[in-house]
């Protein structure tokens, strides 16, 4: 019986935690996503929202868009950006540094249409083939993971023959491109491609070849609800939130 109640307690002191106190009831939370995370926040959003009561206004869009966004004045609670992009609007002192918190890592993989027959690009000189042999390959120009690409395909001596059958788009997820037919293959991060209907994962770049992007979320230094902001800010950090981050294809941290 001693040990029902205890479990029973520590249950309802995390449902207190997480539950808005008088001053931060049904705050409306602006929530700033980078689209490599935006699959982790589409579900946890929701959950966070039915515990808390308290409302997210979320913008997603490519870190460097969202960095560019904040050091021209946009307003939020809380953002979720990658390491870098974190730093830069840090120095200017766009966010709370002492909650700032690695919420994942994932690193960049290739998709195809579901039911095809996947390339090998199982070691370098695979993928190398794997690239010259697509029709068409669809990769962002600003994100990381196409920068990342590119600089690749420059290291193996094939980026005049991979741009010149690129299908590209600033930032957004370009698997999107795959499931209409319109690319071939699709290089991003893979918690991105792993969210896009019709396609499938043929698999990470190989090891030599791999670029592991953290992202990392911290509270906006001028939030206009800094409790509510940091509740979120412990709510993705749960056991629950790190098994989501897993299965959307994600390292927790």
């Amino acid at each position: 019986m001693r040990r029902i109640s205890v479990h029973l307690l520590l249950a309802f002191s995390v449902l207190i935690a997480l539950t808005p106190n008088d001053d931060a009831r049904a705050a409306e939370l602006k929530l700033l996503v980078t689209n490599g995370t935006r699959s982790i926040v589409d579900e946890l959003g929701p959950q966070f929202e039915r515990t808390t009561g308290h409302k997210l206004l979320i913008k997603y869009e490519g870190s460097p868009f969202l960095q560019k966004a904040i050091e021209s004045g946009e307003s939020f609670d809380v953002v979720l950006l990658t390491v870098s992009s974190m730093d830069t609007i840090a120095k200017v002192g766009k966010i709370d540094a002492a909650t700032r918190t690695n919420v994942a890592r994932s690193g960049i993989g290739i998709a195809m249409r579901t039911g095809g027959q996947k390339p090998d690009i199982s070691t370098t000189e695979a993928f190398k083939r794997a690239m010259l042999g697509a029709k068409s390959i669809a990769y962002v120009t600003v994100g990381a993971s196409g920068r990342h690409f590119i600089a690749v395909c420059e290291r193996l001596g094939i980026a005049e023959e991979v741009k010149a059958k690129g299908k590209t788009r600033p930032s957004g997820n370009v698997a999107e491109l795959v499931a209409k037919g319109e690319a071939e293959l699709a290089i991003q991060q893979i918690s991105e491609l792993l969210s896009v209907a019709g396609t499938e994962l043929v698999g990470p770049l190989p090891p030599e070849l791999q670029l592991m992007t953290t992202f990392t979320a911290a509270v906006g230094a001028q939030s206009t609800a800094p409790d509510a902001a940091k509740a979120f800010m412990k709510f993705i950090g749960t056991p629950e939130a790190l098994a989501v981050i897993k299965a959307k294809g994600m390292e927790p941290g």
